[in-house]
């Protein structure tokens, strides 16, 4: 956790030339969009994913929405059937975040998609959060910046009062003008589905389709703002393993292993719960390709970050 006071930066050149460097170099950076402040971290580096968790004190892993400066970046992101397009050119730059299935390649890092085959993408219409991205030159995760269960903060006063000293930087563009989160809207399987309400109203999006938007029904999350399982393993999930036992594979935290696991992967040699939750979903997923009919974990600590991965574990060791 930063343990500094959090700068607060102008939305001048200066300022946002040292907030893209901050990103770039993995920090969290605060910064306005048209609808909230966003909590901005680099969507490609799960270390910096995991600081955005961390600092929000969020109880689980959601899905992140990924910001992008232009259209163009979005499509190189996601695969985007026609209604996603069309709603992309509609409403973009704008208060709309589309998910979408993950594009191949695409480098937005599997903690910020909740190890989903989804993504969730917007393109802000915001002058400074436009500017941001530029001088980034990645993909932004920005979740509302404040505290997990906290109201969304529609100014830098607001972010500060929240999360001073746990980010690098907020910049200071004075209030947002829409004051609530963007609409998300799945398009997924040839079907278009309303998954939050928010900036862009439900009459006006089905204006763009041609048809109603479909009913979700809620089987995992997808988007932030839902609950429900993330992505789980076919294999089943054995926690707080002291011991492998025949046939396990093991998923490991810590320097001192045990033997014995057919194939073991570790979170975190050195105990590091940020490196360990950059590596979860991925590991997850290449120890249950690996074949094994169940993964044992070993105890992951309850505080910090811990909280959030041993709720992720719990969820994945569910019965289903």
């Amino acid at each position: 956790m930063i343990a500094r006071p959090t700068r607060r930066l102008s939305p001048d050149a200066t300022g946002l030339a040292e907030a893209g460097r901050l990103l770039r170099a993995g920090g969290l950076v605060a910064f306005p969009t048209e609808t909230v402040y966003g909590l901005g971290a680099d969507a490609t580096d799960g270390r910096a994913v995991a600081g955005i968790y961390e600092a929000k004190g969020r109880p689980s892993f959601n899905p992140l929405i990924a910001h992008v400066a232009e259209i163009a970046d979005a499509l190189a992101l996601g695969r985007f059937d026609q209604h996603a397009e069309d709603l992309a050119r509609a409403f973009w730059p704008g208060p709309l975040t589309l998910v979408v299935p993950v594009a191949a390649g695409c480098p937005i890092s599997d903690l910020a998609r909740a190890g989903l085959d989804t993504v969730g993408l917007r393109v802000p219409d915001h002058p400074v959060a436009h500017a941001l991205l530029q001088a980034a030159g990645r993909p932004i995760a920005g979740p509302s910046a404040n505290l997990s269960g906290h109201v969304s903060p529609t100014d830098a006063d607001h972010v500060l009062a929240d999360l001073d000293g746990r980010i690098d930087a907020v910049v200071d563009a004075g209030p947002t003008e829409v004051g609530v989160e963007s609409t998300i809207v799945a398009c997924l399987d040839g079907v278009t589905v309303l998954l939050r309400p928010g900036g862009v109203s439900r009459a006006a999006i089905e204006a763009v389709i041609g048809r109603p938007l479909a009913v979700h029904r809620q089987e995992k999350t997808i988007a932030p703002g839902m609950l429900a399982s993330h992505y789980a393993p076919k294999a089943g999930v054995r926690l707080d393993a002291q011991v492998v036992e025949p046939g396990e594979a093991l998923l490991a935290f810590g320097a001192r292993v045990p033997d014995g696991a057919t194939v073991m992967l570790n979170l975190s040699p050195s105990g590091d719960l940020a490196e360990a939750a950059a590596n979860l979903f991925g590991h997850l997923r290449q120890l249950d390709s690996a074949g094994a009919g169940r993964i044992a974990v070993m105890p992951i600590p309850h505080e910090g970050l811990g909280e959030a991965i041993r709720d992720r574990l719990v969820r994945a060791a569910a019965p289903r």
